[in-house]
């Protein structure tokens, strides 16, 4: 679903609490560009994304989740984020179903203020490298009752950067991600701990270890890393 409810846009606390119920978080707010190409009725963004293992409960007993057909996290976010719109009188947009993609990662960094870590990955000053972004959606006018968190600093300058040592394979290099090195990692029995814990580099980062992705998460992400059709 693509166009917008006829319904009045909700307060700030009604979006709020609608969005809490699937295990997404509201994730900043922007008013986007004419470049953006979101359409005029578009005046005001809110991202929706997944902080550690928020929405694995939800998603991980959803009908996707099961059904055995390809991007099944990607189609949970598409259900839920559409009736999220439909419910809020907003319009859903989404970082997946391209070319051509949403500029996410962009708006991500004016929403939150966030910069790229060593690793490439967005960094958030509390949720670390465990957060994503899951859609967007939007609102004729700013919501009544939102208030504007001020952007915190990037935690990168200041730290020993253990992630860039953490790889084994050193697929992070100043030229930047060696994707063939990660897989062929990956495909190995050396690699068994990196597809069932995580990548050792993110674990690396000392920032909110705690938010990191339980086994099922991780595995679940890895494999759907070694399926996607990135480049290597």
């Amino acid at each position: 679903m693509t166009k917008a409810s006829n319904r009045p846009p909700a307060a700030y606390a009604e979006i709020e609490a609608a969005v809490g119920e699937t295990g997404l978080q509201l994730r900043g707010a922007l008013c986007p560009s004419v470049e953006d190409g979101l359409g005029a009725e578009v005046g005001w963004l809110l991202l929706l994304g997944a902080v550690g293992g928020s929405v694995w409960p939800q998603f991980d007993r959803s009908p996707e989740a099961g059904d055995g057909e390809p991007h099944p996290l990607d189609r949970w976010s598409e259900r839920v984020i559409d009736a999220l719109a439909e419910h809020l009188g907003a319009k859903p947009f989404f970082p997946f179903g391209g070319p051509p993609y949403r500029p996410f990662l962009s708006w991500a960094r004016l929403a939150e203020g966030l910069a790229p870590s060593p690793l490439g990955m967005l960094i958030h000053p509390v949720h670390g490298l465990w957060h994503a972004y899951r859609g967007a959606l939007g609102f004729a006018a700013q919501p009544q009752g939102w208030q504007a968190t001020a952007p915190q600093a990037s935690p990168c300058p200041s730290c020993a950067r253990p992630c860039l040592t953490a790889c084994p394979v050193d697929a992070f290099t100043p030229a930047g991600y060696d994707v063939k090195a990660c897989r062929r990692h990956l495909a190995t029995a050396a690699g068994a701990d990196c597809m069932t814990a995580g990548c050792l580099a993110r674990r690396a980062c000392p920032v909110a270890p705690d938010l990191a992705y339980d086994r099922p998460q991780t595995e679940f992400h890895m494999r759907a890393f070694l399926r996607s059709d990135l480049t290597g």
